[in-house]
């Protein structure tokens, strides 16, 4: 009985992440919107935040319990999912339109994260100083886009608006959405604990190191919140919001997550996340941008590519 104890506690840590996420993108943009933040600061901030925060909290769990590979394979698996297997699946069910204005612009800030975030990768270790290096090119990055979204309004700064009428009824009043964040904070931070206790028991058991176990396992956990969100908006016609929760939740995955947990706790880089799944995760990047600015979007057939080559992916680490 008690080798089925790892798989029930990855199990309870994903519903519980699932329901804690939900419960935190509420009351946070319940919250930000009684605040009076304007629709395009909540989807490029808050909500964007809100569906990293499973990622996050998984992170800096593992960080501190010692397995930092975990925190580093969850963030990297985390961006391959997120464009490989959510958007992928989400084109299947309705194929995703984009403009190239939105391409350019919020796609390339991804791509900079990206590149800045390999950059200080190369160090085998991310110190303190490149998390707060991190953290302030992201604050740089919003407050630039803000700046430009409120100047001239366009195809990008309605997507942003998009992104939080998809997050359809938020709790009215005041009470109603700090319980849900509170609620929300309180499952997220008891799933961490059961998936990194319960992914760390199965590398364990089967003889696969902790960052094969974060960049599969662990990343297809976390990456539930955006992949409901985007199933919902296909079905409801709204299939270009997957896109922004993706660009949004990439870069704060790699600026937030790992320069705010590297500040708590500094992060060392697997040699195989370092050899490997860096350069995949920047040529999914740029093969989004691709396929993004010349096809303007992501189209059925090119979805089940995404998907197919996702399925490739996570079965050469596990049998590697």
């Amino acid at each position: 009985m008690e080798q089925f104890i790892p798989y029930l506690q990855i199990i309870g840590g994903l519903v519980l992440l699932t329901a804690g996420g939900e419960f935190i993108v509420r009351g946070a943009v319940g919250l930000a919107l009684l605040m009076g933040v304007s629709k395009i600061i909540v989807g490029l901030t808050v909500v964007a935040a809100g569906t990293s925060a499973p990622e996050f909290v998984v992170s800096l769990n593992a960080a501190l319990a010692g397995s930092g590979d975990i925190a580093m394979g969850n963030v990297v698996g985390s961006n391959i999912a997120n464009i490989l297997l959510i958007l992928g699946a989400t084109a299947v069910l309705k194929p995703i339109t984009a403009s190239r204005t939105m391409v350019v612009r919020d796609g390339g800030t991804m791509l900079l994260g990206t590149v800045l975030f390999i950059g200080l990768c190369m160090f085998g270790v991310v110190e303190r100083w490149a998390g707060a290096v991190m953290l302030l090119v992201l604050a740089a990055i919003w407050y630039f886009t803000y700046q430009h979204d409120k100047k001239s309004p366009g195809d990008a700064s309605h997507l942003h608006e998009e992104e939080v009428d998809e997050v359809g009824e938020v709790p009215s009043g005041w009470l109603k959405p700090i319980v849900a964040t509170v609620i929300g904070i309180v499952a997220l931070t008891y799933g961490a604990d059961l998936l990194v206790d319960g992914g760390v028991s199965v590398a364990r058991q089967f003889g696969v190191s902790e960052a094969v176990i974060g960049l599969t396992l662990v990343a297809f956990g976390t990456s539930l919140p955006e992949l409901a969100a985007s199933i919902v908006a296909a079905f409801r016609g709204h299939s270009d919001v997957a896109l922004g929760n993706v660009v949004g939740s990439n870069l704060l995955n790699l600026l937030v997550i790992i320069g705010g947990v590297s500040l708590i706790a500094p992060i060392a880089v697997p040699d195989q996340i370092l050899q490997s799944d860096l350069w995949i995760m920047l040529a999914v990047t740029i093969l989004l941008l691709v396929v993004g600015y010349f096809l303007r979007g992501v189209s059925r057939i090119t979805g089940i590519v995404f998907v197919l080559a996702y399925l490739g992916y996570v079965a050469s680490l596990v049998t590697a």
